[in-house]
């Protein structure tokens, strides 16, 4: 089947923002209500088993701080902690977080070739608004992202959402993402992918994955239309 479109994730992928961006926002959040949690790199490696912010500052607690749980309100607090930690992010973004190598050329590339583009990510729409400038979101035809869908990753949920939207079927779709959660999440869905490492996620099993890559700097759209082909090699539709 003919390759139509490029489902990308954004945190890793698209920018590597999770270290200096988000991490740095969730303790700005947990200052700002006068937590006493600051999560460092390590630490953080760690808690991006979970994918969602929430979720993540619940496994945290699971974890280190099982007393915040133990709150009659502890949801609620989650929630508003997390709309504090996005609002951080908004603003480092408006300082600048650039764009990995390759991302942008690949993006103009694709577009101009007559690929769709869009967006599979478990941050939120207001993260991926403050983090790619306007000409490039203008680019993608369709963003799932936050709560779109009750699983995150690795459920393949908003995959099968995006897929939905665009109305094409995974064979005409490559997926690129840069952690063994999303990775699991475009397979189960059905899309092959590629994978571009970051520093928190080169350890990672990407077992099934089409392509493992240090960025996106090298790949072109003949590039991927030739992995394609050759995966779907049986299907010439």
């Amino acid at each position: 089947m003919k390759l139509q479109a490029l489902i990308f994730d954004v945190d890793g992928t698209l920018a590597d923002t999770e270290r200096d961006g988000h991490r740095i926002a969730f303790n700005l959040a947990f200052a700002e209500t006068g937590l006493p949690w600051a999560w460092d790199a390590a630490l953080y490696g760690e808690l991006l088993e979970v994918t969602g912010g929430k979720e993540r500052i619940r496994f945290f607690c699971e974890r280190h701080a099982p007393e915040f749980l133990r709150q009659a309100d502890a949801q609620g607090r989650i929630k508003d902690l997390h709309a504090a930690k996005t609002r951080h992010y908004v603003k480092l973004c408006a300082q600048g977080i650039p764009s990995r190598p390759g991302v942008e050329p690949l993006l103009r590339e694709a577009h101009a070739a007559g690929l769709r583009l869009a967006i599979a990510t478990t941050t939120t729409p207001e993260n991926v608004s403050a983090l790619l400038a306007p000409d490039l979101l203008a680019l993608f035809d369709k963003i799932g992202a936050g709560d779109a869908v009750p699983n995150k990753k690795p459920a393949p949920d908003i995959y099968f959402w995006v897929l939905d939207q665009i109305g094409l079927p995974a064979a005409a779709c490559l997926a690129i993402e840069d952690s063994a959660n999303g990775l699991k999440a475009s397979r189960a869905a059905g899309l092959a992918t590629v994978i571009t490492l970051t520093d928190y996620t080169r350890d990672h099993d990407f077992s099934g994955a089409l392509a493992v890559l240090p960025d996106l700097g090298q790949v072109t759209v003949p590039l991927l239309r030739h992995w394609h082909e050759t995966t779907y090699a049986g299907d010439k539709k």
